[in-house]
C-alpha cells in the first residue's frame, strides 16, 4: 500500500526531491566544465609571463542559470506529460504548412538576387552574404560525400585549399583568367579527391574520418612547407580578380563603367562576386539534383543506407565511393577558386581543421542529404557568429549551447531528408511461396 503511493506519487506528484537532486548534478557538471573556461581567464602578458584573473561571478551566474534551467525544463516536463498518442495535424494545417514549404524555396531564391539591390550601400552586409553563399555551395559539396554517400569526411578542407591555390599559382605565373582556371581548379581538387579515395576504399565510420583527417593536416603541411611553390606561411599575393567577359570592373578607361558610361563605385566589384558565387552555388545545387535521381545518385543511397546490401545487389561500391569523393571535391575547388580570386590573398592558416569542423556542422545541423537544410544550416550558422560578436569571448559558448540544443530538438537536423529517390508507390503483396527458407 505504501509503495503504491510513493509509485502515485512519483508518478503523477511533483516529486520535488527528484527536481532538486537533478538541478543540483546538472550545475555541478557545470561547475567542473565553465571553471576553466569562464572562472579562470590565462593570457600571456607583455613580459612574456602567463599572467591569469578570476572571474567568480560569472561562474556563480553561468552555474544558477544551469540550476535554474534544469529545475524549469522538468517542471516542463511535468507540467506536459509523457506523450501517449500521436497528435493528428488536421487536414487544413497539413495542406498549409505543404503549400509553405514549397514557398520557402522561390522566396529565398528571389530575396538572395535582390540582396545587392536591397542592400547596394551596405558593404558589410554584401560580404556577409558573399561569406554565406560561399560556405552554402561548401556544403552542399560535402552533401554529396556525406549525405547521399554516408561517407565522413573530416579533411574536406583539403580540397578548398587545392581549388584555392591551383587558382593563384595559374593565374599569378601563367596569367590565365578566372574563367580558364576555374574548371581546370575543379579538375585539379577532383583528382585529389580520386587520390583520397583510393587509400579509404575499405575504411568505414572512425576509421574513415582519422584518415580523411590525416589527408587534410597533410595538404595543409604541404602548403606550408612547399615554400618554393606555394610561398610557406607567406601565401600567395596579388591573385588578379574576376573580370566580366573579358572586362575589367577597375575605373579605367577600358573598366566597365567606363564602358557603361556610368560613375565608377567599388561596389560594382562586390556585387558582381556576389551574384558570381550565387550562380556557382547554384549551379552546384543543380548538378547535385540532377546527379540524385540518375543511377550513380541512386548508387550513393544504397551505398549510405547499407553498403553489404549494395554489393550484394551487384553495384561496384570503388565506382562509387571514387564518385562521390571526386564530385564533391570537385565543387569544393570551385569554391577554394572563387575564394582565392574573392580575397586576393591566400595563406595556409585559411585551410584549418575549423574550416572542415564548420562545413561539416553545417551539413550535420541541416539535415544529412537536404539541400535546403544545408543552406539554411549555414546562413545559421555562419550569420550566427555575427549576431552574437558582441558578446566577445562567450559568443562561441552561446554558439555551442545553440547547437547542442538543436541536436536535442532535431537529432537529424533542420531538415531531416533520408527518403530513398525511388522507391515503390503503393505496397505489392510477395506470395508466401518466395520467403520460404531457401527460396528468398
Amino acid at each position: 500500500m505504501a509503495a503504491a503511493s510513493t509509485s502515485s506519487k512519483t508518478t503523477g506528484g511533483l516529486d520535488v526531491a527528484f527536481i532538486l537532486k537533478k538541478s543540483v548534478i546538472s550545475a555541478l557538471v557545470a561547475l567542473v566544465l565553465f571553471s576553466l573556461m569562464i572562472g579562470i581567464r590565462t593570457e600571456a602578458g607583455s613580459d612574456g609571463q602567463l599572467t591569469y584573473w578570476t572571474r567568480f561571478g560569472d561562474l556563480a551566474a553561468m552555474v544558477a542559470t544551469v540550476f535554474g534551467g534544469s529545475i524549469l525544463i522538468e517542471l516542463l516536463r511535468h507540467w506536459w506529460g509523457p506523450v501517449e498518442t500521436v497528435r493528428v495535424v488536421p487536414p487544413s494545417a497539413s495542406k498549409a504548412l505543404s503549400l509553405a514549404g514549397r514557398a520557402l524555396v522561390p522566396v529565398l531564391l528571389i530575396f538572395a538576387f535582390l540582396v545587392p539591390v536591397i542592400f547596394y550601400n551596405e558593404r558589410y552586409i554584401l560580404d556577409l552574404g558573399i561569406l554565406v553563399l560561399t560556405y552554402v555551395m561548401l556544403g552542399w559539396g560535402l552533401n554529396i560525400v556525406v549525405g547521399l554517400a554516408g561517407l565522413l569526411d573530416l579533411g574536406y578542407v583539403a580540397f578548398y585549399a587545392v581549388g584555392a591555390y591551383s587558382y593563384a599559382l595559374l593565374a599569378t605565373t601563367f596569367g590565365l583568367s578566372f574563367w580558364i582556371c576555374l574548371p581546370l581548379a575543379g579538375i585539379l581538387a577532383a583528382f585529389f579527391g580520386i587520390l583520397l579515395g583510393f587509400p579509404v576504399l575499405r575504411l568505414r565510420g572512425d576509421y574513415l574520418a582519422i584518415v580523411t583527417l590525416a589527408f587534410g593536416e597533410i595538404i595543409r603541411l604541404v602548403l606550408l612547407n612547399w615554400q618554393s611553390l606555394t610561398g610557406g606561411p607567406n601565401g600567395i599575393s596579388g591573385i588578379p580578380r574576376p573580370t566580366m567577359f573579358g572586362i575589367p570592373l577597375t575605373p579605367g578607361d577600358d573598366g566597365l563603367a567606363a564602358l557603361l558610361h556610368i560613375e565608377f563605385s567599388p561596389t560594382h566589384r562586390i556585387v558582381f562576386l556576389f551574384y558570381l558565387i550565387l550562380v556557382l552555388a547554384l549551379i552546384t545545387n543543380w548538378a547535385t539534383i540532377r546527379l540524385r535521381r540518375l543511377p550513380i545518385g541512386r548508387a550513393w543511397e544504397a551505398l549510405r543506407e547499407d553498403e553489404v546490401a549494395c554489393r550484394a545487389l551487384g553495384i561496384n561500391t570503388t565506382t562509387t565511393k571514387l564518385t562521390a569523393f571526386a564530385i564533391g571535391a570537385m565543387f569544393g575547388g570551385f569554391a577554394g577558386a572563387f575564394f582565392a580570386t574573392r580575397q586576393g590573398f591566400i595563406s595556409p592558416e585559411s585551410f584549418t581543421f575549423h574550416e572542415s569542423a564548420l562545413v561539416l556542422a553545417i551539413v550535420v545541423l541541416g539535415g544529412m542529404g537536404s539541400q535546403l537544410g544545408v543552406a539554411l544550416a549555414a546562413v545559421a550558422l555562419i550569420g550566427g557568429f555575427e549576431l552574437f560578436r558582441g558578446l566577445e569571448q562567450f559568443r562561441m559558448l552561446v554558439f555551442g549551447m545553440a547547437m547542442v540544443l538543436l541536436m536535442i530538438w532535431r537529432p537529424r537536423g533542420l531538415i531531416g531528408h533520408r527518403a530513398p529517390t525511388v522507391y515503390l508507390e503503393r505496397n505489392q503483396a510477395i506470395s508466401s511461396d518466395l520467403v520460404k527458407e531457401g527460396h528468398g
